[in-house]
């Protein structure tokens, strides 16, 4: 009875979780009834998932897919949906009242599920029917739930498993989650795995005297986490919250030895007692100070607060350059530093605990990992990790420091074992400890690093998807496009005519594309090499057009940042399979520069008014999600988007083996300009900006290049001009500019800070 399409749900509890939730639905096309203590704070909580940074909602409209209401008023409507999930706050007492009045009134085949955190599903369920209980489990989203990727799935005692393969099901796909089935144990597996690694960091600051500013440089991107780190990630936590966590998790789990792990340090308690809450509070571990809002730090020791200071590192900075995440591990737990000691401690305890935890809370490794990766962003998880370390290297240096192993652990080392992973042909397998022997498992969806390379270079490779789909990966670094990706475009499109009935232009690195080679471009500049640098265009020009007017379909499957060169190999592409967080701009003026690859021509072609496209390329717009990308035109209509990024290049390769049924290149575009009179009435638009000082002068002239070349030229009036007059002058333009010294200046801010110069 479970197998249908849920097309309303009701959230109960219009809190930070609830109403996010709902948000994320929104996103999914999938209207919502959200219900609070009055209709008036389930207003509050749409507003405020609206409001956050970054935004709960994909575009701001979405926001009316969600109703809001009161339990007193509104609460019978629930019989109308097909799910109903509870998400008010984490006391047991206030869930099982709220159920009560739910069972009474939720229609007879409605989904129920709870969003708790860490009470398990055994205590809510307690006394209730098992018709209830049959169709009642636990769907723990993480926050911000459009953006962190894990749904932790519990299935109660008597859970109907029908119902939890469904609901895993109608999440990874139409929501996008990745799924991750649970134990009914105490706070599952993401909280569990990350708060104690947490409160290990904070053990280690205690003990060895870390400051703030040290524990966070060290826990961060640097090896593999987000910017967040630890101290930044409890203050946007919530010190409050994370000391309830703690305290909750410790009184769960009263026969483990790590326990005490989860009580966190005593500053922690002084500072929250001070009303220092973290984000919510304007302070925590750190603050904003003054009008300049310079970033303080706290002192663990005085507890008063000092602009951060910048750690000192030297092993830390010669690892920094270790592009290989792995690599760069093996430097620093190896270093005997500061920075490796910590480290080694922080690991040598995060893999002790994670390895004791199986089977207690999964029976697979496999959960462990991904629980860490989707709900807590890190690269790696803690399994992952110790691979990279070196599975060998770290038991010998666990049994050095005289740490016990697991049991498990001393099988695998004993029998000559060497990873966690590994693969088995095209096959991804684990160790598994219960039967002490590796097994295969299933990925979301498809890995280009596990698929034959037809024929590579150092920019791009030819790899086959199957059934007749040829793909073009980037693996540049930031997927700059440059010769090598020429190169292969032409050589993808040639062998895809030859021999498959499509082509996907796709990778799965951390972004899709920042953009045209902009080193080569300063260089070529700075050298006065004009010819090259025009050449370079031109060919960049002329894969785009090969790619637009190829015999068999092209589809692009863009992601993440899609900037500049970028999104314009994606604007000439048959169609686009884009995943749902796709952040895509022609983005060239803020480095002095226009779109020169087809760009403005492609937008002239698209959005049929000059002043919005001038706009949108004159601000470097970038749309905040795929749906704006559709509103902006880098999308159209019949283009799609995928909700869930781990499932993107196979959506992409079944989108281009439906348009190679019966597919036929488009014929040749002209292109409709307005000439002299257009180009005045862009240019008064610019002086306008200018008097308001919304640009330098320096903008004016890179905004009246864009406006020139948008207007086509000098022409008399408006007319119809065939796809190379535009491209001719976008690359004149761009040219142009190159030679202009404010240009270079840009080029070269943005190549060493990462960030635009306005001069």
């Amino acid at each position: 009875m479970f197998m249908r399409t849920v097309s309303r749900v009701a959230v109960l509890g219009a809190g930070t979780m609830g109403s996010r939730i709902a948000a994320h639905f929104a996103n999914a096309g999938i209207p919502s009834l959200l219900l609070d203590l009055t209709t008036d704070a389930a207003r509050k909580g749409i507003e405020s998932a609206a409001a956050q940074k970054p935004g709960g909602f994909f575009i701001d409209s979405l926001a009316s897919r969600i109703t809001p209401g009161s339990f007193d008023q509104h609460l019978r409507q629930i019989s109308e949906y097909d799910w109903v999930i509870e998400a008010v706050s984490e006391n047991l007492e206030i869930k099982r009242g709220l159920w009560r009045k739910v069972k009474e009134l939720c229609g007879a085949e409605a989904i129920l599920s709870t969003n708790t955190s860490g009470i398990p599903l055994r205590q809510i369920a307690e006394g209730f029917s098992s018709g209830f209980r049959r169709r009642f489990l636990g769907t723990h989203f993480f926050n911000p739930p459009r953006y962190l990727h894990l749904l932790e799935v519990i299935p109660g005692p008597e859970t109907d498993p029908g119902l939890v393969g469904f609901v895993s099901q109608f999440a990874e796909r139409r929501l996008g989650k990745g799924v991750v089935p649970c134990k009914d144990t105490p706070n599952f597996i993401g909280n569990r795995i990350g708060f104690f690694l947490l409160g290990t960091v904070a053990k280690i600051a205690v003990e060895d005297g870390y400051t703030v500013e040290e524990v966070d440089a060290l826990t961060g991107p640097l090896i593999g986490l987000p910017k967040s780190a630890t101290f930044r990630l409890l203050d946007i936590v919530g010190l409050d919250v994370a000391w309830h966590v703690g305290e909750n998790l410790y009184h769960a789990i009263p026969g483990e030895p790590w326990r005490e792990r989860y009580l966190l340090p005593e500053f922690h308690k002084k500072l929250m007692d001070s009303g220092a809450l973290g984000e919510k509070s304007g302070r925590g571990y750190y603050k904003r100070e003054g009008k300049s809002k310079e970033i303080h730090a706290i002192d663990l020791i005085t507890l008063q607060y000092h602009p951060a200071a910048q750690p000192q590192f030297p092993e830390v900075e010669e690892a920094r350059s270790i592009r290989d995440l792995a690599e760069r591990l093996q430097k620093l737990v190896r270093g005997k530093d500061r920075a490796g000691t910590f480290l080694w401690k922080m690991f040598s305890d995060y893999f002790l605990y994670s390895a004791e935890r199986v089977p207690e809370i999964s029976d697979r490794l496999v959960e462990m990992d991904r629980a860490m990766r989707w709900g807590y962003a890190h690269t790696l998880g803690p399994f992952e990790l110790w691979d990279a370390l070196g599975f060998k290297t770290v038991c010998e240096k666990l049994i050095e420091s005289k740490r016990e192993l697991p049991a498990h652990i001393r099988t695998m080392l004993n029998d000559g074992r060497t990873a966690f992973y590994g693969s088995a042909g095209r096959h991804a397998i684990y160790f598994d400890f219960a039967s002490n022997e590796y097994r295969g498992f299933e990925e979301p969806g498809i890995v280009l690093s596990r698929l034959k390379r037809i024929e590579s270079n150092a920019g791009a490779s030819l790899i086959d998807l199957g059934d007749g789909v040829l793909c073009v990966e980037f693996h540049s670094k930031m997927n700059t496009i440059g010769e090598d990706h020429f190169r292969m475009i032409h050589a993808g499109l040639e062998e895809t005519e030859k021999n498959f009935a499509a082509m996907v232009i796709a990778n799965q690195g951390e972004v899709f594309s920042a953009g045209a080679n902009l080193l080569f471009v300063l260089l070529a500049a700075q050298n006065g090499e004009w010819d090259e640098l025009g050449e370079m265009i031109h060919r960049f020009q002329q894969m785009n057009l090969a790619i637009k007017y190829a015999k068999r379909p092209v589809v692009a499957a863009p992601f993440s940042r899609v900037l500049g060169g970028g999104a314009e190999v994606c604007l000439h592409a048959a169609a686009l399979q884009a995943s749902a967080e796709t952040y895509i701009g022609l983005v060239e003026v803020g480095v002095g520069v226009l779109p020169a690859a087809g760009g403005c021509k492609e937008m002239l072609l698209r959005v049929k008014d000059v002043r919005t496209i001038a706009e949108r390329i004159g601000q470097a717009k970038v749309s905040s999600s795929a749906v704006e990308a559709r509103e902006l035109g880098f999308l159209r209509d019949t283009d799609r988007i995928t909700m869930n990024p781990d499932l993107l290049i196979g959506d992409a390769k079944e989108f281009a083996l439906e348009l190679a049924r019966d597919y036929s290149p488009p014929p040749r575009s002209q292109v409709k300009v307005g000439g002299e009179p257009a180009f005045a009435m862009l240019k008064l638009g610019i002086w306008s900006y200018r008097q308001g000082g919304y640009v330098s002068d320096y903008d004016v002239v890179v905004l009246e290049k864009v406006a020139h070349v948008l207007s086509g030229g000098r022409l008399t009036g408006e007319q119809t001009v065939p796809e190379q007059y535009i491209l001719d002058l976008e690359r004149e333009a761009f040219l142009s500019l190159c030679g202009n010294a404010k240009t270079q200046e840009r080029m070269q801010h943005t190549l060493k800070t990462g960030r635009p110069l306005r001069n």
